[in-house]
């Protein structure tokens, strides 16, 4: 592949991703999708077969290219991300979204983040500098506030900040939502409002999870939904995201596994670990004391 230029590996990508995802590819749909000409698309598809001789075989009848048994993808199509692409119908520029059609469907956002704060927030966090803004809270409503940010963070629910509060002197969550306002601040923040001195940032917390012993007949379903090893999901969070990991998933973190019903499928064998973390009244069943 290196001997291609940047575009040209686009169109053998959109090739790649078309057998892979939808089964077939059309010269037509290479001319269309990337204003080319009839002999420009004959040249990308020689190529692509040059590369993959066994990946498709042409259909004189239906005057398609169609995938073949052997078929190995050229490009790597990363899961995650397919399926985010899939359903937020995103194009990155090696694949064929926009012009298909994909039968996949997401719960829609309750709520999205304007685009103006999260550009002043990835300024400010880029460029390492303070913020003021006005942030609306549950306990205290509106107000100004001086913020050291260090990222932007995803809980799975709702998008919010990591960043350092000067009024309370602490690392804190904050909600994209609850702010109204961003003024960028020129000065370099002092050295106590660096991400390194966040250590609930920095602490990874090692967690092991389990199909529920009491709330699951078959635990099997339960180890192939979540590719289990050896009856094992190990993960590595850091402690200021675990409460909300564990919220997310229903993880019962109780001691002796105590919670009932449905919504609770997994159990946090190593409780303990979440010892010291912050942010932990809303993981499910766990006790402090």
């Amino acid at each position: 592949m290196d001997e291609f230029s940047f575009a040209q590996k686009q169109r053998l990508a959109y090739i790649d991703f078309k057998l892979y995802f939808t089964g077939m590819v059309t010269r037509s749909e290479i001319v269309s999708h990337f204003e080319l000409g009839l002999a420009a698309a004959t040249r990308d598809l020689k190529f692509y077969k040059d590369n993959a001789p066994g990946n498709m075989a042409y259909d004189n009848v239906e005057k398609k290219y169609f995938i073949t048994t052997q078929f190995k993808p050229i490009f790597k199509h990363d899961a995650r991300r397919t399926l985010i692409k899939l359903a937020n119908n995103i194009s990155d520029g090696f694949d064929a979204i926009g012009d298909t059609s994909f039968p996949i469907e997401s719960p829609s956002p309750l709520n999205v983040p304007d685009i103006d704060i999260i550009a002043k927030l990835s300024q400010a966090i880029i460029n390492q500098k303070p913020i003021s803004v006005i942030y609306t809270s549950l306990s205290s409503g509106s107000g100004a506030r001086e913020l050291v940010p260090h990222s932007i963070v995803d809980n799975g629910l709702r998008w919010h900040i990591r960043a350092y509060d000067r009024k309370s002197k602490s690392f804190r969550d904050f909600v994209l939502t609850r702010i109204t306002k961003v003024t960028i601040q020129a000065q370099t923040p002092s050295p106590e409002e660096d991400k390194l001195e966040d250590h609930q940032w920095m602490r990874m917390v090692p967690l092991q999870i389990i199909p529920h012993p009491n709330n699951v007949k078959h635990p099997t379903a339960i180890k192939l939904d979540f590719g289990m090893e050896k009856g094992m999901l190990e993960v590595n969070v850091r402690a200021a995201m675990a409460g909300y990991l564990l919220r997310r998933w229903n993880v019962d973190c109780s001691e002796s596994g105590s919670l009932s019903g449905p919504e609770y499928q997994l159990y946090l064998q190593n409780c303990q670990t979440l010892y010291g973390a912050e942010n932990l009244a809303i993981a499910p069943g766990y006790n402090s004391k």
